[in-house]
């Protein structure tokens, strides 16, 4: 197998890469500082100022206070966590109201807790995947102990009005939770002036490692810990610290407020270059999702017809990488969970593909990508027996 010199990556919602920064901050809790920061001595106890930087660090990314950053191992740690706190603390109530376009840590999430006898009720979308408010403003009742809406899509991209449904959660008496592991970084925040309850974030999306993530709490919110054990992060997550991890994240974040223009302006005109050329140089395209309302990196194209993963393993011939849906359900057969609530018509949905950039990213990047693809989308449709019958 030949293996491309250089990697064309546009699969930055997938996981990202370590930014250098990340890598050498990270570098001396993996060598000389190897100490555990709950020890007394001052070899290991002189490491816990670290992580109160990075947590410092993060809140600031965030808008929020160092005491409301919880570390954790991932998103889905997050996402777990908070749900479950908000359930076990409203006894009372039984309900738990998702949206049907929901990252399988929170969709799988929600069947787990159906099965124990918990409801679950989920937003519908429209063709653009945009939610259904007023069905939301129905589904969230009485009944309803916790709410929870992703901030960012991971397959099109699309924002949602977390602040909205914050309000509308709180109205009935409900906490309010958004899995933003897709948000941070990508878009300004400001948690201090919002409503949201519970955040979900991970590491490895904004160019920290993997296996490591946080949970926001908002101050006065009560709070039951996941993982019991210890007494580390205040009490709220057990474990040992994975400290040059938590060290890694800080400066990510750190990189990321600074960043945090050109990730909106510059990537935006990165992924509005590639997408408009797409549209005008191959026929039989559709961007799914809401151009309107949507983070600056990603674009959701369908290649009618034809199958993704063909595409996908064909540009992976020329080192382009990008993906055909959730990194985390690629490999099913069948069409991606978000299409299929939008509607997506069965002969576009398959033929999806999924371009999210980065900061690292560049336009002769693009302008590669955009060479290599239209001959890639001919050659599939001509041996493809759907592209044959619906000419």
């Amino acid at each position: 197998m030949n293996i491309p010199r250089k990697v064309i990556y546009f699969d930055n919602n997938a996981t990202t890469a370590v930014a250098p920064e990340v890598f050498e901050a990270m570098r001396p809790f993996l060598t000389e500082l190897y100490g555990n920061p709950s020890s007394i001595h001052l070899f290991g106890g002189q490491v816990a100022a670290h992580i109160e930087t990075a947590r410092e660090q993060l809140a600031s990314l965030l808008g929020a206070a160092p005491t409301e950053v919880i570390f954790t191992s991932c998103g889905t740690e997050s996402d777990s966590a908070a749900i479950h706190s908000a359930l076990n603390l409203c006894p009372k109530r039984n309900k738990l109201v998702i949206s049907k376009v929901e990252h399988p840590a929170v969709l799988n999430l929600g069947k787990d807790l159906e099965r124990r006898g918990y409801r679950v009720s989920l937003i519908p979308v429209d063709g653009k995947g945009r939610l259904d408010m007023e069905r939301a403003a129905e589904l969230i009742d009485d009944d309803t102990a916790v709410v929870s809406v992703m901030w960012a899509n991971n397959e099109t991209g699309n924002l949602y009005p977390v602040a909205e449904l914050a309000e509308l959660a709180h109205k009935n008496g409900a906490l309010f939770h958004t899995d933003a592991v897709q948000a941070v970084g990508k878009i300004p925040m400001n948690l201090d002036d919002m409503s949201i309850d519970f955040l979900s974030l991970s590491g490895h999306k904004l160019h920290a490692p993997k296996g490591v993530g946080a949970l926001y709490v908002k101050r006065g919110v009560r709070f039951r810990p996941f993982i019991v054990g210890g007494h580390q992060e205040s009490g709220r997550r057990a474990g040992t610290e994975n400290v040059a991890s938590v060290v890694g994240l800080g400066k990510a974040a750190e990189l990321a407020a600074a960043h945090i223009t050109e990730e909106t302006v510059l990537v935006g005109k990165l992924r509005d270059k590639l997408e408009k050329t797409i549209l005008e140089t191959i026929p039989n395209v559709r961007v799914n999702g809401n151009p309107e309302h949507r983070l600056p990196n990603t674009t959701n194209i369908s290649f009618e017809y034809i199958e993704g993963e063909s595409i996908l393993m064909l540009l992976d011939m020329f080192g382009i990488c990008a993906s055909s849906g959730s990194a985390c359900t690629t490999g099913s057969l069948e069409p991606s969970h978000v299409l299929r609530a939008m509607g997506i018509p069965y002969t576009a949905a398959h033929g999806a593909i999924r371009f999210s950039l980065s900061r690292y990213n560049t336009m002769e990047e693009v302008d590669f990508v955009l060479e290599k693809l239209p001959p890639v989308i001919a050659r599939l449709r001509e041996i493809s027996p759907y592209w044959k019958k619906s000419g």
